[in-house]
């Protein structure tokens, strides 16, 4: 107990020299106090998706319970509390990101791991809360798990899985369809692809959808796995197959692969 007086006391200590409404001023003890779990923070420029070559900053959340077998980050996927960090810790990184080099820098990508589990939502809200007050512009990666709407509407872009089967795991049309209803405006729909299967998979559930939701963009990925050179023969079939079966989709490949490896973090 005294413990946790003394540390509430450092924090009120912080704050002495300014004067604040009761209210506002335990919502900013409370926002230093509460935890995340985050894997990385870092500058680095977008390496797929509709916003290719786009320099961010990305916030890579700590944890993830989906199990893609062919997940490129499975370091991410534990949930393990030497990743804690305080929001205020969060904030400070992003601010100082931003100012490097000399222009600032005001677009962040949150990604992970999964940063919709249900570990991470209320801290997530928190920091996307803060972050808008700062002015960023704010991108979502959404495993296609999971539509928050209170957390949803806060975002300007957001990147939407359809998991194919190689990944082994299954993404809900009904979800799917309702998220681009209500959010496709803002959106991509994201889908990785290391085979014909994976395409019909993604070719059925696209043709599956009234044709008032074709307008938000749908990006085929050629999957590009940890360790192997780069996947010519895939990439190219992955071309053809769109061509041949109406090119509904963009095909676009992990830039950052092959510029820095398959294998390279932060970049």
């Amino acid at each position: 107990m005294r413990l946790l007086l003394s540390s509430f006391h450092h924090k009120i200590s912080a704050f002495k020299c300014k004067t604040y409404s009761y209210s506002h001023f335990l919502a900013l003890v409370l926002n230093r106090a509460m935890d995340l779990l985050i894997n990385s923070i870092y500058r680095a420029t977008e390496g797929e998706g509709i916003h290719l070559g786009i320099p961010q900053i990305f916030i890579r959340f700590q944890g993830c319970a989906i199990g893609c077998v062919n997940c490129d980050s499975k370091e991410t996927w534990d949930f393990s509390s030497q990743h804690q960090r305080e929001i205020h810790e969060v904030l400070n990184r992003v601010e100082m990101l931003s100012r490097e080099p000399k222009v600032p820098l005001k677009r962040i990508s949150i990604t992970g791991g999964d940063p919709l589990h249900p570990k991470h939502t209320q801290g997530l809200k928190v920091l996307v809360k803060e972050l808008k007050a700062r002015g960023y512009y704010l991108n979502l990666e959404a495993a296609g798990t999971r539509v928050i709407e209170e957390l949803f509407d806060q975002f300007d872009f957001i990147s939407y899985d359809f998991k194919t089967p190689s990944t082994q795991v299954k993404t809900s049309i009904k979800l799917l369809e309702q998220f681009i209803q209500k959010y496709g405006n803002k959106a991509q729909v994201k889908a990785v692809v290391a085979d014909e299967d994976d395409f019909q998979a993604v070719f059925e559930a696209y043709q599956s959808l009234s044709l008032s939701l074709s307008s938000c963009p749908w990006v085929l990925t050629p999957c590009y796995e940890p360790s192997e050179d780069f996947p010519m023969k895939r990439f190219e079939e992955v071309i053809r197959l769109n061509e041949v079966n109406g090119s509904y989709f963009r095909v676009i490949g992990q830039q950052h692969k092959w510029v820095y490896g398959s294998e390279a973090t932060e970049v």
